[in-house]
C-alpha cells in the first residue's frame, strides 16, 4: 500500500473515540496479529506513524488494527472507516454454493485474499443475521442440468470421513489442499445439479457443508484462524439448506467453539443460545450435551458462573439421554461423553477448579480410542499437566506433558505446537529446581518446535 500523505484523520478520530493510548492499540494489534499466527513488532511509534500518514500498515495489519479497534469501540470498525483502502480483503458472495467453491479454489491457488483473512470478533455473529429464506429463494430458482444421485452424496461422506480420520492422527497441514480441491471441484459443483427428491439435496447439503466444516477446522488446527471462520460461516449457510434446526445449531457452535479457543467470548453466549433454540426438539441428546457444553465454556469464559454451573449440569443430563441416533455432523467430534469431560475440563480451568478440571481430562481420557484420536489424546495430556502444575505437583505435570510430547510426533498441527511452547517457562522452573525429568523434557521441547 502506498504511502499516505497527509495525516490520517479518520484513523485518529476513532483512536480518539475509543479512548486508548498509541501504546495499548500496538498491543492489542500484536495480540490479534498472534492469534492468526503472525508475530509483529507493532509499537506505538508505528500508530503514530499510520496516524500522522508518514506511513501506512502493510499486509493484514490493517485488518488486525479495524479488529483491535472494533473490540474496544464494541462495534465493527472497518478498514475504510479508518481511512484505510481495504483491497486484499475477500470478494463478497451471497451465495454460498458459490462462495465454498471460491474458497476451496482460493485454498488450492493460494489466492491472496484467503491466505490474508484475519479472525473477526463481528464475524462470531453472522448467523445471528443470516437471512436463510433469501438464500433458500435463490438457490431453489436454479435448474441444473446434471442429475445428481444418491452415490455422489455417499462418496463425499466417504472422503470426509476418511480425511477426518486422518486429521486426528496426522494434524491440519495433512491433505488440507488435498480435501479443499475435492470441495471445490467435486463436491461442491453437486449442488448446482437436479435432485430426484427433496430428501436428497437436504443430504447433498449436508455432506458438502460438513467436507466444509473440516477444510475450517484443519485452517484452525493450523493456526489460521481467518480462513477458518470463512469456511465455518460458509458451511452454516450450506447447513441451514441441510437442516436448518440441528445442522445449522451445531455450525452456531463451531463459530462459537473457534471464538472461544482464541479467548474471544464476544457474542458466543448469544450464539450459543441461539444454536439452543434452533435445534430445540431436533437434536439427540448427544448433539445437546455437545451444544450445552459450548454454553457452559462461553459463561465461564465471562465469568457468569452461576449460568456456567447450570449449562454443565444440562451437558451432563443430555448426554445420559437416549433419543435417538447422533447425526454424523455431530459425531465428527468424537465420542459426546469424551468431548463433554474435555469441555467441562475446560470451563473448570476457568473458573480456576484445578482439582475438577483435572478429574475431567483422566475421564475424557478413558472416552477417547488412543489410536483414532491420538491428536486429541495428546492436547488433553498437555492439558491435564497444567491441571497439576497448578496443584504444585512437578513430577506428575512432567509425566503428563512427556506423553504429549510422544503423541504429538510426526504431527502437523499448530495446536500441539503451541501446548509444547505454553509449558516452556514452567519447565525452566523446573529445572532451576531439579525436578526430575524437566531437563530432559526441555531439551526435547525444544527439538520438536525446532
Amino acid at each position: 500500500m502506498a504511502a499516505q500523505r497527509e495525516p490520517n484523520s479518520r484513523l485518529r478520530d476513532v483512536i480518539d473515540a475509543v479512548g486508548c493510548t498509541y501504546e495499548a492499540l500496538a498491543r492489542d494489534v500484536r495480540r490479534i496479529a498472534a492469534e492468526n499466527g503472525e508475530i509483529l513488532q507493532t509499537n506505538k511509534s508505528a500508530i503514530s506513524h499510520w496516524v500522522n500518514g508518514t506511513r501506512a500498515p502493510s499486509g493484514r495489519v490493517g485488518q488486525y488494527l479495524a479488529e483491535a479497534l472494533s473490540r474496544r469501540a464494541g462495534r465493527t470498525i472497518t478498514q475504510t472507516e479508518i481511512g484505510l483502502q481495504a483491497g486484499d480483503e475477500e470478494p463478497a458472495e451471497s451465495d454460498p454454493v458459490l462462495a465454498i467453491t471460491d474458497l476451496g479454489r482460493a485454498d488450492v491457488e493460494r489466492r491472496r485474499f484467503l491466505a490474508i483473512a484475519a479472525f473477526t470478533t463481528a464475524g462470531v455473529a453472522m448467523p445471528l443475521g443470516y437471512d436463510h429464506e433469501a438464500t433458500a429463494r435463490m438457490l431453489r430458482a436454479r435448474t441444473g442440468t446434471s442429475l445428481v444421485g444418491a452415490e455422489d452424496v455417499d462418496v463425499v461422506r466417504q472422503i470426509t470421513a476418511a480425511f477426518s480420520a486422518a486429521d486426528e492422527r496426522l494434524g491440519g497441514g495433512h491433505g488440507l489442499t488435498t480435501v479443499t480441491a475435492y470441495l471445490a471441484d467435486t463436491a461442491a459443483p453437486t449442488l448446482r445439479g437436479r435432485f430426484p427428491s427433496e430428501a436428497l439435496r437436504r443430504a447433498a447439503f449436508g455432506a458438502v457443508a460438513e467436507l466444509a466444516y473440516l477444510a475450517g477446522w484443519k485452517h484452525h488446527d493450523l493456526g489460521q484462524e481467518g480462513a477458518a471462520q470463512r469456511y465455518y460461516q460458509v458451511g452454516y449457510k450450506l447447513a441451514c439448506e441441510a437442516d436448518p434446526h440441528g445442522h445449522a445449531a451445531w455450525m452456531m457452535r463451531a463459530l462459537a467453539h473457534q471464538a472461544l479457543s482464541l479467548k474471544q467470548p464476544h457474542h458466543c453466549v448469544d450464539l450459543v443460545e441461539g444454536a439452543l433454540r434452533t435445534g430445540l426438539g431436533h437434536v439427540d441428546g448427544q448433539t445437546d450435551a455437545l451444544l450445552h457444553i459450548t454454553h457452559a465454556r462461553a459463561y465461564a469464559a465471562l465469568n457468569e458462573n452461576p449460568q456456567a454451573a447450570r449449562a454443565l449440569l444440562a451437558a451432563e443430563d443430555a448426554v445420559l439421554r437416549d433419543d435417538g441416533p447422533q447425526p454424523s455432523y455431530s459425531r465428527v467430534s468424537g465420542p459426546a461423553a469424551g468431548t463433554v469431560a474435555s469441555h467441562t475440563a475446560r470451563t473448570l480451568t476457568d473458573l480456576a477448579d484445578h482439582i475438577g478440571t483435572e478429574q475431567q481430562h483422566r475421564d475424557a481420557l478413558t472416552r477417547w480410542d488412543p489410536e483414532k484420536y491420538k491428536r486429541v489424546h495428546a492436547l488433553t495430556h498437555a492439558d491435564l499437566g497444567d491441571s497439576l502444575a497448578a496443584q504444585a505437583r512437578a513430577d506428575e505435570a512432567v509425566a503428563a506433558w512427556t506423553q504429549a510430547l510422544v503423541l504429538m510426533g510426526g504431527m502437523t498441527s499448530d495446536r500441539t505446537r503451541k501446548a509444547i511452547t505454553s509449558i516452556r517457562s514452567t519447565l525452566a522452573v523446573y529445572q532451576r529446581r531439579r525436578v526430575p525429568g524437566a531437563a530432559d523434557l526441555a531439551r526435547r521441547a525444544r527439538e520438536a518446535l525446532a
